[in-house]
């Protein structure tokens, strides 16, 4: 199939909430705008440490997962980001692991977005084509 890779807007919760509540202005919202790899092997979204300062989102907790190949890493979990892809969007606890990795974008994320892989074309797709179904069953 080969890789995958979109286009993902990544915004720090907390900052859009006290934007909404009028406490910082929508232009001190922390986001940033990535390119990431479309991992089905992947559950979480993975960011690196550096995007995680970028963001300005704090640490949660301590927690291991298991890399490629059933390597076992150390790694933190960052409070909520906002995941945007086009017209669709989550909320989600990023894994943190250290620079040299790249943002991963996994099944949870997809699921909760209701997007599968087009392996023909290479890119996301609607599972349900361009209407968003949610499932809450």
């Amino acid at each position: 199939m080969g890789e995958v890779v979109e286009k993902i807007t990544l915004v720090n919760v907390r900052d859009a909430a006290y934007a909404r509540g009028g406490y910082i202005k929508d232009a001190e919202v922390r986001q940033v705008t990535v390119d990431a790899i479309v991992d089905t092997g992947a559950g979480p979204l993975v960011i690196t440490d550096a995007m995680r300062q970028k963001l300005g989102l704090e640490i949660e907790k301590e927690d291991s997962v298991y890399l490629a190949g059933d390597v076992p890493q150390e790694c933190t979990v960052a409070e909520a980001v906002r995941i945007i892809w086009k017209d669709r969007f989550t909320t989600s606890h990023p894994f943190v692991l250290p620079t040299g990795h790249e943002t991963l974008l996994g099944v949870i994320p997809l699921e909760d977005m209701d997007l599968i892989v087009n392996p023909g074309e290479r890119c996301l797709a609607g599972a349900h084509g361009s209407k968003w179904v949610h499932q809450v069953r």
